[in-house]
């Protein structure tokens, strides 16, 4: 039995932020029934295409195991069916704008009165405060969560991460908000609203640079590379190039083929507990003893020197023959993997994390799998709905309607434009 098997989530989600959340539930064995506009869906169908007449992989990688119904909201049948589906759906969840749901009639208050165990889950930029009606997207939250400030190296500008942590980041937040709602209505009986805002959910991700600010209050960041060259401190914290979050000194080296290769390094760190062991590696047996290499205090204002002797060596080595020798030793490293050589990594299809999907209209892609492996509940990763695909069979089989009940709803073009067979 799928983890989720049995749960039916309305799915008002578009882009990303949202259909990140739902794709997890649906994932996890949640019937996510994604309502769309009649005619475009969701706009991410037609950015970035790559195959003529197919759908974006911007949009089937964020919305695989889903159902697609078309529904014209403006339509009186429309709400009509709409009103249905919250009747019988567990969790709603919605990233519009800011009052968008609330102009629809869908209001908490109503909702909560037509279905009391029904949960609202929505994504907006901003918490409640000076900002709370404004549009957000993935940069402009990495941005006020705290993420650009402190990435990127100190006399360079701000810097934004290619991970999406504003966007999928809060996604992911918000299924654990709705996993934890489900499991609070067992004991309960009533939904409730789920909130994330994006600005809070890259916050949370950023919390070792919260952790830092106060830190800084007491003294300078003596991990931090800028310490040891004695640069001082402003009021906020700094950006730390590739420094480790940790505690431990940590920089991104070059290693051999890095003339050709823009991904020919690996990240290593000075770990305190092995660095005799390091020491040995890159031929320095002398600086185990020294005073001023032996020990971590010592070792901060000669970093660069440290890092650059250490560099000496891994350009004597692929980032892959380098970390075989550094594994040996327990020696903190990771090699920098460009997106080629995870999509060709064996192991990462074996486990699920990268699939293989294949789509009617644009043949075999690659995808990512769930993240989240759990024992008893596997997780299949099903292709993406075609815009409206599964109207009928919602209508059918989630609402019980009858044929006539269909026919009647198709015909005042509630779900989508009225063909003239239809119509006769």
């Amino acid at each position: 039995m799928k983890a989720l098997e049995g749960v039916k989530v309305l799915d008002f989600t578009h882009v990303q932020s949202g259909p990140t959340c739902t794709q997890l539930l649906a994932w996890f064995g949640a019937d996510v029934i994604k309502v769309e506009r009649p005619g475009t869906g969701d706009i991410t169908r037609g950015q970035l295409c790559d195959v003529p007449d197919a759908d974006s992989l911007y949009f089937t990688m964020l919305n695989h195991n889903k159902r697609s119904i078309t529904l014209d909201t403006k339509n009186p049948r429309g709400m009509e069916v709409l009103w249905e589906m919250v009747k019988v759906c567990d969790v709603m969840v919605e990233n519009f704008a800011p009052g968008v749901l609330d102009r629809m009639g869908l209001t908490w208050a109503k909702v909560h009165e037509v279905n009391p165990r029904m949960i609202v889950a929505s994504i907006k930029g901003f918490g409640a405060g000076p900002y709370e009606d404004c549009k957000v997207y993935e940069n402009v939250a990495q941005c006020a969560g705290g993420a650009a400030s402190t990435t990127g190296f100190r006399d360079g500008v701000p810097l934004v991460t290619g991970a999406q942590i504003g966007d999928s980041g809060t996604g992911l937040h918000l299924a654990l908000g709705i996993v934890t709602a489900l499991y609070h209505r067992t004991h309960s009986g009533l939904g409730q609203k789920v909130d994330c805002a994006m600005q809070d959910g890259v916050l949370n991700l950023c919390r070792v640079k919260l952790r830092d600010q106060q830190r800084l209050d007491h003294g300078p960041l003596k991990e931090y590379s800028q310490f040891g060259e004695g640069v001082p401190f402003g009021d906020a914290v700094p950006r730390a190039g590739n420094d480790s979050g940790g505690g431990q000194p940590g920089r991104i080296l070059k290693c051999k083929g890095w003339e050709t290769d823009p991904n020919a390094y690996i990240y290593f760190i000075t770990q305190a507990p092995v660095w005799e062991k390091i020491c040995d590696v890159i031929g320095e047996p002398t600086w185990k003893t020294d005073p001023n290499y032996a020990k971590p205090p010592a070792r901060l204002p000669r970093l660069n020197e440290i890092f650059g002797r250490i560099e000496e060596w891994t350009m004597t080595k692929t980032k892959f023959e380098a970390m075989d020798i550094l594994n040996e030793y327990d020696i903190p490293c990771g090699p920098i993997l460009s997106m080629k050589e995870i999509a060709e990594e064996k192991s990462l299809r074996e486990t699920g994390t990268v699939v293989e999907v294949d789509h009617p209209k644009r043949g075999k892609y690659l995808s990512v799998g769930n993240p989240i492996k759990l024992s008893n509940s596997p997780s299949e990763v099903k292709r993406s709905p075609l815009l409206g695909e599964h109207t009928d069979e919602v209508l059918r089989d989630v609402l019980k309607l009858d044929e006539a009940r269909i026919a009647a709803i198709v015909e005042s073009g509630a779900t989508g434009a009225v063909t003239r067979a239809a119509a006769e």
